[in-house]
């Protein structure tokens, strides 16, 4: 989508397949009609959310709404930046974001959180579920992130329990299922990088 300038514009889809733009500077969500984008829901708030152009970035508020805003399912307690394909729920009503200019902007590299304390792991603010071995690895790997790890380093921090009989295709089987679970292509990996003879690296944005 584009505005009269020919730059590119973000917008909304809902569920019928509208689209939605985000030109202006605040943009209001709600039951009521004088809202820019109206949901007639009962489960809406008459001033349910707003979007807010800060630059390039899109915000997203929730107004104190009483059955909340939800971004990619988790609710939204404080001001958050959309990326491209979140998804919005507003009360029973799903909307799809799109940034048409994210590919003059955005590395590839998608934003990795690791919660350790937690025990939870986001890609792009999506919850990415774990077994145990692969939260272990990544959590060790995301603490030392940008660093060369040995497979013999990885197998002591991921099997402690196994002392030195840990085997080398233990270590990448792990790092094989890892992949496939965070690379959208695991064959290519961008993020979980193998360093030819030494091990394995983290690369990405945290």
């Amino acid at each position: 989508m584009t505005d009269s300038t020919t730059k590119p514009v973000p917008y909304l889809t809902d569920p019928t397949g509208r689209e939605h733009l985000l030109s202006s500077e605040i943009t209001t969500i709600g039951r009521a009609l004088e809202n820019d984008i109206v949901v007639t829901s009962k489960r809406v708030s008459r001033e349910h959310a707003r979007l807010r152009r800060d630059g390039w970035r899109v915000i997203l508020e929730d107004l104190g709404s009483t059955n909340g805003t939800f971004l990619n399912d988790e609710r939204v307690l404080e001001p958050v930046a959309l990326h491209d394909g979140d998804c919005i729920k507003i009360g029973d009503v799903a909307l799809a974001f799109h940034d048409p200019d994210i590919t003059y902007r955005d590395t590839f590299l998608p934003t990795l959180e690791v919660d350790v304390a937690a025990g939870v792991v986001r890609l792009d603010r999506r919850v990415i579920t774990l077994s145990s071995k692969e939260f272990v690895l990544l959590a060790y790997l995301h603490a030392r992130s940008g660093e060369v790890c040995s497979k013999d380093d990885i197998a002591a921090a991921v099997w402690p329990e196994y002392q030195a009989d840990v085997y080398d295709y233990q270590v990448e089987n792990l790092m094989r299922r890892l992949r496939t679970k965070l690379e959208p292509d695991p064959a290519n990996p961008q993020m979980l990088l193998t360093i030819r003879g030494l091990g394995y690296k983290l690369v990405g944005r945290g």
